[in-house]
C-alpha cells in the first residue's frame, strides 16, 4: 500500500462514515441530541483527510488529487446551508460523493 492509496481511503472512509451518520440521524433511526458535535467532529476530519489526500499532488505521482479536489466547493458550502433544510444539507453532502469515489479508485488503481 502507497501513502496516496492509505490517504485516499481515509478520506474516503471518513467521508462514508459522516454520510452514514447523518442519514441514519434524518431517517430517525437514532438520536445524536446529547452529542450533536460527533457528526460536525466527523465532518471537520473528513474535510483535514481529504486536504492530506488532496496534497498528494504536491509530494506523489498519483494524480488521485485531482479527482478530489471538486469536492472541495460542497464540502465548504456544507456549514453555511446548515442542517435546517435537510434535503438541501443532504443534496449537497451527496455532491461530493462522486468526486470522493474516482479519487479512491484512481489512488488503488
Amino acid at each position: 500500500m502507497t501513502w496516496p492509496q492509505l490517504w485516499f481511503g481515509l478520506a474516503g472512509g471518513s467521508f462514508l462514515a459522516s454520510c452514514a451518520l447523518g442519514l441514519g440521524v434524518a431517517l430517525r433511526w437514532f438520536s445524536t441530541a446529547g452529542f450533536r458535535w460527533v457528526h460536525h467532529a466527523m465532518f471537520a476530519v473528513t474535510c483535514l483527510l481529504a486536504a492530506v489526500a488532496a496534497s498528494s499532488l504536491l509530494w506523489s505521482t498519483s494524480p488521485a488529487g485531482w479527482f478530489l479536489l471538486p469536492a472541495a466547493v460542497p464540502l465548504a458550502a456544507l456549514p453555511a446551508v446548515g442542517s435546517s433544510s435537510v434535503a438541501r444539507h443532504a443534496t449537497l453532502a451527496s455532491a461530493a460523493a462522486p468526486f470522493f469515489l474516482v479519487s479512491v479508485l484512481v489512488a488503488w488503481r
